[in-house]
């Protein structure tokens, strides 16, 4: 791994298109653009809009794959981790009960307080939870905030190892080691080809091409014959918790991963990144044999507007969404834009067609 330098040759071009338009009346305000491309299980691209090699952060879409050798090396079964428990390694949770119970009892079944995650604090996801918080004076904890799963996967794991846990946010120490190698696996890359960056979380957080994010996802859900059995398992192991328990990715209301994946019933799996960055897997298929995997970045970092809709529509475009989950995802896949007076004055939609190669 290696830190990004000012003119790294891999920083990205800049072939960015207008993926969402915010209309006001008759003028096109404002307007988001950015890249999306989805390849195969061979890593061809099969759709893109923009430019495939953009290079970026995977930033939160990585834990799934940072949650493989939590599987692979034997500690989630050491630990006795239940599909729920694997659930939470995986997920940007919104603070609810649900979630910070689960990430307490990931740390007791490992011998450890929540003192020792390394995570931070910051308000839950949650408004709800924010709103109770504030109105008994409590101050969130650290199991609220969205990577205390994660990061209690990665204490059992350096305990499984027998390494530092006080240093296991360190890019040397044996865990994060382990985790870059899986993400370079997964991506096709070599280790030392992966720019190293520090998440929100504090952890290290990986830079490629969103080529590279759209392999590591069509080989979580169609993982290629070379990789060995242990890893093929965890990879079933963990597409399985992930679509048994969309609200433990996100939370029971108001998130994007979750309800995606309860609508699209069994089709994929998808982790939202910080910065405007969201990837996803689409299980193989009549239509799909072998699946695909889907990245994209909208270059404004842009959260909250522009990439729900364009998740969608990319998806709608690629014939993975039909019109009972296109109706499921309504309010996610166009805004309207109102005044003062609550007011519809315009509209917030994707405006992108994606090109196919082949």
């Amino acid at each position: 791994m290696r830190a990004e330098q000012p003119g790294d040759p891999t920083r990205s071009p800049r072939c960015e298109v207008p993926l969402v338009e915010v209309q006001r009346g008759p003028l096109v305000e404002s307007r988001h653009f950015g890249h999306i491309v989805a390849v195969d299980s061979r890593g061809e691209v099969i759709a893109f809009s923009g430019e495939p090699d953009f290079v970026t952060y995977l930033r939160s879409s990585a834990k799934l794959h940072q949650a493989i050798p939590l599987i692979t090396s034997g500690a989630a079964d050491r630990f006795g981790f239940t599909d729920r428990e694997i659930a939470l390694a995986c997920a940007s949770h919104s603070g609810e009960t649900i979630h910070t119970e689960i990430a307490a009892s990931m740390l007791r079944k490992i011998g450890l307080h929540p003192e020792a995650l390394k995570c931070g604090v910051h308000e839950p996801f949650s408004a709800e939870v924010t709103n109770r918080l504030r109105q008994s004076g409590e101050e969130p904890n650290v199991l609220h905030n969205n990577c205390s799963g994660k990061h209690a996967g990665m204490l059992a794991l350096a305990r499984h190892l027998g390494a530092a846990t006080e240093s296991y946010d360190h890019p040397e120490n044996p865990v994060q080691q382990k985790i870059a190698a899986c993400v370079a696996q997964f991506a096709g890359l070599k280790p030392q080809e992966l720019i190293l960056g520090v998440d929100g979380c504090g952890v290290p957080v990986f830079g490629m091409s969103l080529r590279a994010m759209a392999r590591m996802y069509v080989h979580l859900v169609s993982p290629p014959g070379e990789f060995d059995s242990k890893t093929i398992e965890a990879c079933a192991r963990i597409v399985k918790a992930v679509m048994a328990y969309p609200e433990l990715i996100g939370g029971t209301v108001n998130r994007l991963d979750t309800e995606l994946m309860r609508a699209a019933k069994g089709q994929l799996v998808s982790k939202v990144g910080a910065e405007g960055v969201y990837t996803l897997g689409v299980l193989p298929s009549q239509s799909w044999p072998n699946g695909f995997g889907l990245a994209l970045k909208i270059e404004d970092g842009d959260d909250h507007r522009a990439r729900p809709a364009v998740v969608i529509e990319a998806l709608r475009q690629l014939g993975i969404l039909g019109a009972e989950s296109l109706e499921a995802l309504a309010r996610y896949r166009s805004f309207p834009v109102r005044n003062r007076r609550e007011e519809q004055v315009g509209t917030v939609k994707a405006v992108f067609a994606l090109s196919h190669p082949r």
